[in-house]
């Protein structure tokens, strides 16, 4: 048995890693194209448009790895099928059932690391990446140079001297803020530009400041002084897993999203009895068209997880899944157990 299953799941990763690595790469290309237009709005590099990636990284992976597996397997079986090997399992005693128990370790894994990647993985980089994109949009409102006009930093005015956009350094600033009660005068010989986690800073060295009303003035001397950008601190917030998904309710988006999701995560495992019942087949007699089936199927399954939210809502997941189960169960029944 133990030579079986490993002669079997040999066959697997073959064929599984020849069809997901494709599907990986052309949802990668896509995405990639996507972040291509964000170039005409945000200056990107090679190293941030690689971080980006990785963020988006787990979600594709969520949406082509069941895919690949589902396929892959009834693939497997089909082949072994066509070779008559399936036959020589079966005449030797070996049942169906011994089939359906050697997928269910492995999709049952892989429904649990589904379930990990979109509850956990997944939320934690759309957040990552959204304050991401957000901050390169903001750091691109700046493009702070020398000029009689000045610029807005907040709610100060800005005025530059001379410019370094390539670091970011400045020389001869002076900043003006007038207030409903005072008003406050910065000057200073350099300033760079910072980005501190999502908040921009204008970071002054070697300057004074004034403030001054109808009847008071001040002055100071600094070394160094930090001056946020006040406009642009509306950076999200990560509150944790329970937080992300806590008011789901409240949001139909948030709870169509975790909806679909589940049933996305489990259909590796529900489909194990579909996959035997497509690939298990009789050479001489049975000429099946497992592509459009398996392509059928797999658009079946999607689409009632997506379609039947309106009218279900949380009770399309134990609906779906039974129903589901029991489909591909009776598929199995009459087409392979019956059989072998």
């Amino acid at each position: 048995m133990g030579k079986l299953h490993h002669y079997i799941f040999s066959h697997l990763n073959v064929l599984f890693f020849s069809i997901f690595i494709p599907l990986l790469t052309i949802a990668s290309v896509i995405f990639m194209i996507k972040i291509a237009t964000l170039t005409s709005v945000i200056t990107l590099n090679l190293s941030e448009m690689g971080k980006m990636y990785l963020f988006t990284l787990p979600e594709l992976l969520f949406y082509t790895l069941p895919i690949a597996f589902f396929v892959s397997a009834a693939l497997t079986f089909f082949r072994l099928s066509n070779d008559n090997e399936m036959v020589v399992v079966f005449s030797m005693g070996i049942s169906p059932k011994f089939l359906a128990r050697i997928l269910a370790l492995p999709a049952l894994t892989l429904s649990l690391l589904l379930f990990i990647n979109f509850l956990v993985i997944t939320p934690y980089l759309k957040h990552i990446n959204k304050n991401f994109t957000q901050t390169k949009k903001s750091e691109a409102k700046f493009n702070l140079t020398a000029s009689e006009f000045g610029h807005h930093f907040g709610d100060w005015m800005l005025f530059i001297n001379k410019s370094d956009n390539d670091n970011r350094k400045y020389g001869g600033v002076v900043l003006f803020n007038k207030e409903k009660k005072e008003e406050i005068l910065i000057v200073a010989k350099d300033a760079e530009l910072l980005n501190n986690h999502g908040l921009l800073q204008l970071k002054l060295d070697n300057g004074e400041g004034y403030t001054y009303d109808d009847k008071t003035f001040k002055h100071m001397k600094f070394k160094t002084l930090k001056i946020n950008d006040t406009m642009e601190q509306n950076a999200h917030e990560y509150k944790g897993i329970l937080g992300f998904w806590e008011n789901y309710k409240e949001e139909p988006a948030k709870q169509k999203l975790l909806i679909t999701n589940i049933l996305l995560s489990l259909f590796p495992l529900l489909s194990v009895f579909l996959i035997i019942a497509l690939g298990v087949v009789h050479a001489r007699h049975q000429k099946r068209w497992i592509y459009l089936w398996l392509f059928l199927s797999i658009i079946a399954y999607y689409a009632s997880a997506i379609l039947l939210q309106k009218w279900l809502f949380f009770w399309t997941i134990p609906v779906v899944a039974l129903l589901w189960l029991s489909i591909t169960y009776t598929f199995y029944r009459r087409l392979v157990g019956n059989r072998f």
